[in-house]
This record gives structure tokens, C-alpha cells and sequence, in this order.
């Protein structure tokens, strides 16, 4: 039982209880710290090899060739099967068979977006890919640093991006600027809000994955939920941003 009466740590052979929490938090900081800079590491290579691939699909002359053909279809539906794979098979895969899906999906979202270099100027990509990346940084860093609880505005957030997705269906048949415009803004506002509460649910996340095996597999599955609100959050803006050829 613990003594009230006596203010004074305890001095003597090995650490004291208050010194014994102080290295425990100063071990779970530096642990949680190496998990996200894990995720950001993996999540940005995952974005650098997708841009890669799809500069070299569009120079080379193939993406043209393709895209024009019904194999066009195959390519836009390919990165939500790895998705879907990646997901419901979680845990019944290794981690090193999750990595090889990610970086699968990576090259495959890569030969989807090589369209944007057949329809807009490569300054204004570059310029909008720039942008992106500097408000992502704000707002996952937002989204570490914040003590509100933003689990509430999660919510909200996936209702939104469920609502974007029928008014995008819906679209293909009015055709319509207007609901075209407005679906480009929410669509930023929602995956800026998306980049925030994903970064703080991975921060949470790491004291239940925290000395487990699931932790590697968390790191990717993390990596990428930051990889998809990087690119929506791109390919919204860059219909405002991107000048077209």
C-alpha cells in the first residue's frame, strides 16, 4: 500500500515508482513517434512511386493507347480491388504479403492516374501536388498534435464522403458544372477533415498494436488511409488548380 504520508520518492538501488512512469512515457513517446514516422515513410513512398509510374505510363505513349481502349476500365477499377483485398483479408495475410499489396496498389493507382498528364499541363500538376502535400502536412499535423477528441467529426466526415459519391454517380448522367463544382469543394474540405481524424485515430490506434504483430500490419494499413486522403485530396483540387493542355 502506498504511503500518502511520505512526499519523498524513494532513494536507493533501482529506479523510483515516479521515475519508473517517467521512463514508461518517455518509451511509449519514442515508440509512438517511430510507429507514425513509419506510416508517413511508407505512405510517401507509396505517393513517390504512383507519381513515378504514372509520368513514365503517360511519356511513353502507352497510356494514350490504353486509356482509349476498354482495358481503360480495368486500370480505374484495379486500385479499388487491392483496396478491398487489402482489406478484408487483413488478418488472415502475413504483413509481408500486405507490403507487396500496397506497393501493388501503389503501381496500379499510378498506370489510373497517368490520365491527368494527357488532360492537364505538367506545371500545374506539379504546382497543385505541392500545394496538397503542404496542407496535409498542417493537417495531419493538426490531427497529432490536437487534445479535442474529433471522433464526432469523423463521422460526420464519412457521411460526406458517401454523399460526394452518389452526387459523383448522379453526375455521370446530368452533367451538370454546377454539382460538378460543388462536389470538387466538398470533396477538398472532406478529405482535409479525412487527413486530420485519420492521423489522430493512428495515434490512438498505436497503444492497442503497441508490442504486437498486428503493429507492422498497422502501419501499413495506416500508410495507406493517409495514401487515399493525400490523392482525393489532389485530384479535387486539381480541378480547380490544373490548367488543361
Amino acid at each position: 500500500m502506498a504511503n500518502w504520508n511520505d512526499p519523498q520518492p524513494r532513494q536507493g538501488f533501482g529506479a523510483s515508482p515516479i521515475d519508473g512512469r517517467t521512463a514508461g512515457k518517455v518509451g511509449y513517446d519514442q515508440g509512438l513517434r517511430k510507429h507514425m514516422l513509419s506510416i508517413y515513410n511508407t505512405m510517401a513512398s507509396g505517393v513517390l512511386l504512383t507519381g513515378i509510374v504514372a509520368m513514365l505510363f503517360a511519356s511513353s505513349g502507352l497510356a494514350v493507347q490504353v486509356l482509349s481502349t476498354p482495358l481503360r476500365w480495368v486500370l480505374m477499377l484495379a486500385p479499388l480491388g487491392f483496396v478491398m483485398a487489402m482489406s478484408f483479408g487483413l488478418n488472415r495475410m502475413k504483413t509481408s504479403t500486405l507490403q507487396m499489396l500496397y506497393w501493388g496498389f501503389a503501381v496500379v493507382m499510378g498506370l489510373s492516374l497517368s490520365s491527368i498528364f494527357l488532360v492537364y499541363t505538367g506545371s500545374s500538376i506539379a504546382t497543385t501536388f505541392f500545394a496538397t502535400a503542404a496542407a496535409f502536412a498542417g493537417l495531419s499535423l493538426f490531427g497529432y498534435t490536437t487534445k479535442k477528441d474529433l471522433s464526432a467529426f469523423g463521422t460526420f466526415l464519412i457521411m460526406g464522403l458517401v454523399g460526394i459519391l452518389v452526387a459523383m454517380l448522379v453526375n455521370i448522367f446530368l452533367q451538370s458544372t454546377v454539382l460538378q463544382l460543388a462536389v470538387s469543394v466538398l470533396g477538398v474540405l472532406i478529405f482535409a477533415g479525412l487527413t486530420a481524424y485519420d492521423t489522430q485515430m493512428l495515434k490512438h490506434q498505436y497503444a492497442q498494436v503497441r508490442g504486437t504483430e498486428f503493429a507492422g500490419k498497422a502501419v501499413i494499413m495506416g500508410a495507406l488511409n493517409l495514401y487515399l486522403d493525400f490523392i482525393n485530396m489532389f485530384l479535387f483540387l486539381l480541378r480547380f488548380m490544373g490548367s488543361r493542355d
